[in-house]
């Protein structure tokens, strides 16, 4: 008997265990039945948004669809088209007490443009939804459109490999992002409309994406790190703003205050120029004016000169010297007299 109930007990602690887990993510939640909770809910709870004009023809029209879904659960939901909302209630006959919060996200995702086909996809246990608002991320308006347009890509291209990657429905509306698929797709999908908004571009990414799906599909690479495999970008963010040619350097902080500039009568006493009577400071100017003069003139004097000056001749090298001198010595001076007589005959005869 004693070891039945020790077996028993084993049984209940595999069960509830509260060690910590490795993969969170592999984990399955379990269902919640409609037999874990069969007395119901003790209170109405009711849930309200508004949607814009331009969706009040979309849901006039699947209004009736979303009663109907709503209704499998044992909620109520109303339209009122004069306040421009929608409302989700709880009944007696709800026992689900997390589905009033899977309705109101389902009616919030409606309000900003997500299609009913999509929305209804939140009342399920494994899908949520995420409302990722962007328009405080950047304060320029013309940097906030092309970032959010990097977002979208050419065609919807980049926002199409977003949602094939990650499992999830993006909807990119305004100033927010709507997501909607299983939690950890929504976790990349956050990481990357935050990332672009803060100018990294989105396929950096989708790249990492691509890679960590392949390095998965690997059992031996199941317990390894896997940031070796992953790229690794470099953030090149080069000032526009024109340098100058010229770039001033500061002077050192000190914390005295620069000296006082001397006036015209300090610099005059410092030369005596100050002691002298008004004919000896006439004749100093007159003496200052005629040096200037002169140093002046002199100038004009080069400057007109300078064409009538020779150029300088290279003086012959010390190697054509040596060369010279042997040319001399190896001169015949017998054959050369010979030759002189020679010509002098002839002008003879």
């Amino acid at each position: 008997m004693s070891d039945n109930e020790d077996e028993g007990a084993t049984t209940t602690t595999t069960k509830h265990s509260t060690e910590p887990v490795d993969n969170a993510w592999s984990l399955k939640i379990p269902t919640f039945k409609e037999t874990d909770n069969p007395h119901g809910l003790v209170e109405e709870s009711s849930f309200a948004t508004l949607f814009p004009k331009y969706r009040e023809k979309y849901l006039k029209e699947v209004w009736p669809l979303v009663e109907q879904c709503v209704a499998e659960h044992h909620l109520r939901a109303e339209l009122d088209l004069m306040e421009g909302s929608m409302v989700v209630k709880t009944t007696r006959k709800t026992w689900d007490p997390y589905i009033i919060i899977k309705s109101r996200d389902m009616i919030k995702l409606m309000a900003r443009s997500v299609p009913f086909e999509q929305a209804k996809r939140v009342l399920q246990d494994d899908i949520g939804c995420d409302i990722i608002k962007i328009g405080n991320l950047v304060h320029k308006k013309d940097k906030f459109v092309k970032r959010r347009q990097r977002l979208i890509g050419p065609n919807g291209a980049t926002l199409k490999s977003i949602e094939l990657l990650t499992d999830c429905y993006v909807l990119v509306q305004g100033n927010t992002v709507s997501a909607l698929g299983p939690y950890k797709g929504l976790q990349q999908v956050r990481d990357i409309v935050l990332e672009t908004m803060n100018n990294v571009h989105p396929i950096y990414n989708i790249k990492a994406l691509m890679i960590k799906r392949e390095l998965m599909k690997d059992p031996k690479l199941a317990n390894e790190d896997w940031s070796r495999f992953l790229p690794k970008f470099k953030n090149k963010n080069i000032s526009k703003r024109k340098q100058p040619k010229v770039k001033k350097s500061k002077k050192e902080y000190t914390p005295f205050p620069p000296a006082q500039p001397e006036s015209k009568i300090d610099k005059q006493l410092a030369s005596g120029e100050y002691f002298l009577n008004q004919e000896q400071k006439q004749a100093k100017k007159q003496q200052e004016r005629s040096a200037k003069q002169a140093e002046a003139a002199k100038k004009q004097d080069e400057r007109r000169n300078k064409d009538f000056v020779p150029p300088s001749e290279d003086a012959p090298s010390s190697s054509s010297r040596k060369r010279q001198g042997d040319d001399s010595a190896k001169v015949d001076v017998n054959a050369l007299k010979a030759k002189l007589l020679k010509a002098n005959k002839k002008n003879k005869s």
